[in-house]
């Protein structure tokens, strides 16, 4: 009778905790919008900055854009104009402060002035692998091929075997997109945008045989087909990407040292 006389007068405190937990669950479901302050996207051409134009276009969100058409040194001159200790792209100025790193632009541009947008519902269970691409991009994916990239321009492999790396970090979003359409899950996410750049640099600079990686292929013809993507395109590449990165080259056998 005592255990069931506590269960009892414990049961308002219970509920209270029930009703704290939702209210702040809702609260996360139901932010509103910050005012957008001026935004500025500092761009190279064929860079990791056009994430952040798509990202705007996709989200119908004012920006403006600083580059030079065609001419990468000049573009990299005006992040440099900027004063800031570490001169990259992109660099992002929201209001009066000053950004880099694509994947914190991002998530800073959608927590605070989209929320709820080009993300799974919070309570979704495709949240966590959203927000695992989200970071995947950059943290495994990229990592990975570029460090295959300086060293095979360095020293070009003779024959796929030695493409591991590159190889596995691509396979493992193939595997995914087997079963999804994208990386959000079945709806598109702010995680295709960021996976974007890594997957088109394995295909086009060689560093994975595109044809053993069909659902790569399907997945961006399917975003690239995206009217928001199209809109970026033809505002931050207007004439064409500056090719002063070369695909790896693989060496037939008869050329091994």
């Amino acid at each position: 009778m005592k255990k069931l006389i506590g269960a009892l007068a414990s049961l308002p405190l219970l509920a209270a905790c029930v009703s704290v937990n939702t209210t702040t669950h809702t609260r996360v479901q139901e932010a509103e919008a910050m005012p957008l302050p001026p935004v500025t996207i500092y761009h190279l051409e064929g860079r990791r900055s056009e994430r952040i134009v798509w990202l705007m276009e996709e989200l119908d969100l004012p920006y403006e854009l600083e580059y030079v058409p065609g001419d990468l040194q000049a573009s990299m001159n005006l992040v440099r104009a900027l004063g800031h200790e570490m001169p990259q792209v992109p660099t992002v100025v929201i209001g009066d402060q000053i950004l880099v790193e694509s994947g914190a632009i991002m998530e800073t541009i959608l927590t605070r002035y989209a929320p709820g947008e080009l993300a799974p519902p919070i309570d979704s269970e495709f949240y966590p692998t959203h927000l695992m691409w989200l970071h995947y991009a950059e943290g495994s994916l990229a990592a990975r091929l570029f460090s295959d990239y300086r060293a095979w321009r360095t020293n070009p492999p003779t024959s796929r075997s030695p493409l591991v790396d590159s190889e596995a970090v691509v396979q493992y979003a193939e595997n995914w997109l087997e079963d999804y359409d994208y990386f959000g899950g079945p709806e598109f996410s702010a995680a295709d945008i960021i996976m974007w750049f890594p997957l088109n640099v394995a295909t086009q600079l060689n560093l994975v045989d595109v044809n053993q990686f069909p659902q790569v292929a399907a997945w961006k013809e399917r975003v690239e087909a995206r009217p928001a993507y199209q809109r970026m395109v033809a505002t931050a590449r207007p004439d064409g990407v500056p090719g002063n990165l070369t695909p790896v080259q693989v060496r037939p056998p008869s050329e091994r040292n």
